[in-house]
């Protein structure tokens, strides 16, 4: 099931708020999406819509653990929501914009088109 967008922000500064890691950085978050368009990971979808189906909003996906919520736009990856690495820290695209990017904005060309490949074929 997918939150509508309010709930969900309010959901991750939930979260923000008791996590008392430092948060993700885009860079790590786009180095664990460049492992997947590489093929050095997996990634499995986290709900039960396709790629294709949700068209024009949020994706979660699994990676090795590491939990992304991609944005679809018409079929095309537009940015990453949110990430939860496996030792509990948490990285939002609010945060990264602090800083001027999100993490699909450093993948080169190539890797962004192989991910929109991938995610294509979940």
């Amino acid at each position: 099931m997918i939150l509508d967008t309010s709930r969900r922000v309010s959901v991750i500064k939930m979260r923000e708020n008791l996590n008392t890691k430092p948060a993700l950085t885009a860079r790590e978050v786009y180095q664990v999406l460049k492992d997947i368009a590489l093929g050095s990971r997996t990634m499995q979808r986290a709900c039960s819509q396709s790629w294709n189906e949700i068209y024009h909003d949020l994706m979660p996906v699994e990676i090795d653990g590491w939990y992304l919520t991609l944005f679809n736009d018409g079929g095309t990856l537009d940015y990453c929501e949110d990430c939860r690495s496996p030792d509990g820290r948490i990285g939002s695209l609010e945060d990264w914009q602090r800083y001027g990017t999100d993490p699909v904005e450093l993948l080169s060309g190539w890797e962004r088109e192989q991910l929109e490949r991938l995610l294509n074929a979940l």
